[in-house]
């Protein structure tokens, strides 16, 4: 069975810095293609960022571009989401995915975690 859980969300003030986590199982994270979309209430879904199944490819939406970096330890099935200057407009449900995105594409809801709550706020 295929699961992607999520944690390391949390309220952070602007400016902050928070690390996401997803550890995937079911399957092999290590030869799929994974990203990360958010959701913010009354929102649909945004596309955040991609990393191919090496590691070495990454793409970002233009909003977070230079303050979040994706990465990956496939030897741990995880990855990762570094966030840092946040802003509130930041602030959504954010879910890893498996599969690629990009800002014309978001990866179908049946292959995304459960999400992690990120609020920025003072």
């Amino acid at each position: 069975q295929v699961q992607l859980v999520e944690s390391g969300g949390g309220l952070v003030q602007p400016g902050g810095s928070l690390r996401l986590s997803c550890v995937a199982s079911g399957f092999t994270l290590g030869i799929s293609e994974m990203s990360w979309v958010r959701q913010a209430p009354g929102k649909g879904p945004e596309w955040v960022s991609s990393i191919n199944s090496g590691g070495v490819s990454t793409n970002y939406a233009d909003s977070v571009k230079g303050r979040f970096t994706i990465s990956r330890d496939n030897a741990k099935n995880t990855l990762y989401l570094q966030m840092n200057s946040l802003k509130p407009e930041d602030t959504a449900v954010y879910y890893c995915a498996r599969g690629p995105g990009s800002k014309w594409y978001t990866p179908p809801r049946a292959y995304w975690g459960q999400g992690t709550q990120v609020t920025v706020s003072s």
